[in-house]
């Protein structure tokens, strides 16, 4: 009974990591496709549960938002995005209500968490915002407490934290659209989306049982942690260039910016997170030097993670984990490439979709390396779902 749990849950977050992983590059797809804003409201589209599709419903879709027009090639990009998204979050839930199982309170969290998350989206669709914010907040901080409260390390808990940072992440979804794709917003919802698939991706590796059982690599899992520390916040910068439209800031320059080395830039208007609410962001507000700024920085912050992870590259071979240090080195030079071939060519979609894509790789690379340091028993003690 045990081991067939632990295969359930192995399988169901592998699953869900793969999912995750698909959701992402979507997600990227969406927000370089400039479709963003394609579905006026939340969670529907045009007020329908999937988009308008015959002549009748596209006419009334006009009628109802005259100041954005219903785009075919776009609305449904959009909403598929979030029936994808709708089906990862079922998918997380049941990984977190099996994992938090064993234990009353901590199963009934899941479960009620879920609910007001549930009633939060209901109340949202009856305008009835401030309810709908209280019921959210209680759906996040339910699933936090239950994975809190979980006796059992590691994967366990990573499992029902997965859950409260979907519910956020739906959130930030909704903020999406709601605030006219305001950057902070945005680049929350892209770290959201990345977040969930190394939660999950990471828990599919414990709960496969990956790792020794000893302590022999504690200084290779503290470099690798600051790799992907760096790697987090590299990443973050480049949905912070991606919101604000600053992808090419510098033209199709590269190493240079402009033609120039050294080209007017604004990094304090460029760097403002906040700028109020009714701003429609969509093509962007910053002028040229504080986009120029944007860009310069994420390719300051590609450099450093660059040199960074070609050393952790080569310590992680050296203490005999060849594997991993070989796939840290490919895929750290495959996304290197793909950055400078979106300069390069002028932002095509997808290679710059890809460029995403192979983000959350290199992030998985470090969390497999990450996975492979940690001591083994942690992670796969004996589960089962009897009341203790």
């Amino acid at each position: 009974m045990a081991s067939r749990s632990l295969r359930i849950l192995r399988g169901l977050a592998l699953l869900a990591a793969v999912f995750a992983f698909g959701v992402v590059m979507f997600g990227a797809f969406v927000r370089l496709s400039n479709a963003g804003l394609s579905c006026p409201d939340w969670p529907t589209c045009y007020g329908k549960a999937s988009w308008p599709e015959h002549a009748h419903e596209i006419v009334q879709a006009n009628a109802a938002f005259p100041d954005r027009p219903f785009e075919t090639n776009k609305a449904w990009r959009e909403q598929v995005h979030r029936f994808l998204a709708g089906t990862l979050g079922t998918l997380v839930f049941a990984l977190a209500l099996i994992a938090s199982w064993r234990r009353a309170w901590t199963r009934y969290a899941v479960i009620v968490g879920a609910i007001f998350a549930a009633a939060g989206v209901t109340l949202y669709m009856r305008n009835e915002h401030h309810w709908s914010l209280v019921l959210s907040c209680f759906a996040i901080g339910l699933p936090l407490l239950a994975a809190i409260g979980l006796k059992r390390p590691g994967a366990w808990r990573i499992s029902v934290l997965a859950l409260a940072v979907v519910i956020f992440q739906a959130m930030l979804g909704m903020w999406t659209v709601t605030l006219l794709l305001k950057p902070i917003v945005v680049m929350g919802h892209l770290m959201g989306g990345i977040t969930t698939f190394a939660l999950l991706a990471y828990a599919a590796l414990r709960f496969g049982g990956v790792g020794v059982n000893d302590e022999r690599y504690t200084g290779v899992r503290k470099a690798v942690v600051l790799g992907i520390v760096l790697l987090l916040a590299q990443i973050a910068l480049g949905g912070w260039t991606s919101s604000n439209y600053a992808a090419l800031a510098c033209g199709t320059d590269f190493p240079k910016c402009l033609g120039q080395w050294a080209p007017p830039t604004d990094f304090r208007e460029g760097f403002v997170l906040w700028r109020g609410i009714g701003v429609n962001y969509e093509g962007g507000v910053l002028d040229m030097a504080a986009r120029s700024a944007i860009q310069i920085a994420h390719r300051i912050g590609a450099l450093v993670v660059f040199c960074y992870l070609a050393w952790l590259s080569h310590r992680v071979s050296r203490r005999g984990l060849r594997g991993q240090g070989l796939a840290i080195a490919v895929v750290l030079v495959t996304q290197v490439l793909l950055g400078i071939s979106n300069v390069h060519f002028g932002l095509p979609l997808p290679v710059a979709t890809l460029h995403n894509g192979v983000a959350a790789l290199l992030l998985f690379t470090l969390l497999a390396t990450l996975a492979r340091t940690q001591r083994r028993h942690d992670d796969t003690l004996h589960f089962s779902f009897g009341h203790h």
